[in-house]
């Protein structure tokens, strides 16, 4: 395990000792710690409030980026399907991690795994209903706006 990963797992560490989540993450660029996160649910009651999520959040903010192509993260357990987009999001194209998603089942964290196989499964086989409701009438239509502008 590098140093990174011992810093991720630190993290998770102590956020269990503060009452919350078994989850840390470490975002690297360049072989330098450019920002970190503990999952915060149990403080911020935002269940997006995810150690990779921070991280990701706090290094755009500092940044003034959107783009962490070229970034690393270190993560003390298998990123969570929201996690894992928000990495896709944000270029970041290289990820470790310690605990798998078999691993959070094992001690009664097991949304990830839920979803992730719920992900698979055709739209209308999924729990969560997704409907589309089409624009209609005058509505202008923001995408086509935005496009425009391009």
């Amino acid at each position: 395990m590098n140093q990174f990963m011992e810093r991720a797992v630190q993290l998770a560490l102590n956020n269990v000792e503060e009452g919350g989540q078994p989850f840390g993450a470490v975002l690297v660029k360049d072989g330098k710690i450019v920002a970190e996160g503990v999952n915060e649910l149990h403080k911020q009651f935002d269940v997006s409030g995810h150690a990779e999520l921070l991280a990701i959040r706090r290094a755009q903010m500092e940044l003034q980026t959107n783009d962490l192509s070229g970034y690393i993260m270190y993560a003390s357990g298998e990123p969570c399907p929201m996690c894992l987009t928000a990495m896709y999001f944000a270029g970041i194209k290289e990820a470790y991690f310690c605990q798998s998603v078999e691993d959070a089942v094992a001690v009664g964290l097991g949304k990830s795994k839920l979803i992730y196989e719920d992900l698979k499964k055709d739209k209308q086989d999924r729990q969560l209903l997704m409907v589309q409701m089409k624009l209609t009438g005058n509505v202008r239509n923001p995408m086509k706006i935005w496009a425009e502008k391009q």
